[in-house]
């Protein structure tokens, strides 16, 4: 019995099985199923190890009659035989009087527990799909709206972009601008929120990944401007362009595989949409690899215990990368 994730609350059955990528969003969903109904019941978030527990509580009664017990199971993907077999006798012969919500989060389909769960017809089941970027960004501007703070849809579009599928740090990014806007009301645009997430400078280190990605000169001052008067940290840096260039590479070997939708594929997003297909075609195959080697070895010096000069090692790779009998 198939479940839509948007329905599944109030409570209609007394045992879900909950699987899919969507971390957050299943979990969200297993608490809520667990908060609902009865207030006297006993609650237990449990480990597949410890699933005796669930049927000693169960079978216990209170003072006044027999009580409920309400059991999430967190971590069921990880069962192995014995404990599948168990879950499959609790799903069963479980009384209606108690729920049970088995989370399998990221469970591969090959495992045993996932076939035996989904071939049962009865069983309530769910799975949570990791959202595109559209589908984000909806429920996203939804928690905004809600939380009556006024953020720019540049602003917006940049946390659809940095924390795409991430529903928890969104929430806790949403608390962090509220203790920012202190009820002010004020328009918050991208830098401010760039800020609170930890990153600086976000429109000046796009025209940096992009004059590297397609190598051009301008990359060095950019590259400057970033590290000595913008003071953008060399981490940071380091972790736009390995990402810009992970997403030029996979985005090359999409489009080879004759893929529908390479972007699509290789998860590029952002303002990286409208610019990677151009900055592919400025490399080649074995300069590309090359390329993402020579920032692994940056990223090494800059993270690592090196003597070398850390806005050097970031202003020497971006002279590299955009000099082509360099690069091969």
């Amino acid at each position: 019995m198939r479940l839509n994730p948007n329905r599944l609350i109030p409570p209609q059955h007394h045992i879900y099985y909950l699987s899919g990528d969507d971390h957050d969003a299943l979990f969200e969903a297993a608490d809520l199923l667990l908060a609902a109904g009865d207030e006297s019941a006993l609650r237990m978030r449990l480990d597949v190890s410890e699933l005796n527990r669930i049927e000693e509580e169960s079978r216990n009664q209170g003072l006044f009659g027999s009580s409920a017990c309400f059991a999430l199971v967190r971590n069921a993907q990880s069962a192995n035989p014995k404990q599948t077999a168990h879950l499959l006798q609790l799903v069963e012969t479980l009384s209606p009087d108690h729920r049970l919500i088995i989370c399998a989060p990221g469970i591969d389909w090959k495992k045993a527990l996932h076939k035996k769960m989904k071939a049962i017809a009865s069983l309530p089941q769910c799975e949570f799909k990791l959202p595109d970027e559209a589908g984000f960004r909806r429920w996203l501007d939804q928690e905004l709206a809600a939380s009556g703070l006024n953020i720019s849809p540049e602003a917006s579009q940049w946390m659809t972009e940095r924390l795409c599928g991430m529903r928890l740090a969104a929430r806790q990014m949403i608390e962090r601008l509220h203790w920012y806007d202190n009820e002010q009301g004020a328009e918050i645009g991208t830098e401010i929120v760039a800020e609170l997430l930890g990153e600086r400078a976000p429109n000046a280190l796009e025209d940096w990944c992009h004059a590297i990605a397609i190598r051009k000169p301008e990359a060095v001052s950019l590259c400057i401007r970033l590290l000595r008067e913008q003071q953008v940290a060399e981490v940071q840096m380091i972790s736009w362009l390995g990402t810009r260039m992970q997403q030029i590479l996979m985005y090359r070997w999409f489009q080879a595989q004759h893929d529908r939708n390479p972007l699509g594929a290789a998860k590029v997003f952002g303002e990286a949409r409208q610019k990677v297909a151009e900055e592919s075609r400025a490399w080649g195959g074995a300069e590309l690899t090359a390329a993402i080697s020579r920032i692994v070895q940056a990223e090494k010096l800059v993270k690592g215990a090196s003597v070398e000069d850390k806005q050097v090692v970031i202003e020497r790779l971006t002279l590299n990368l955009i000099t082509p009998e360099v690069a091969v």
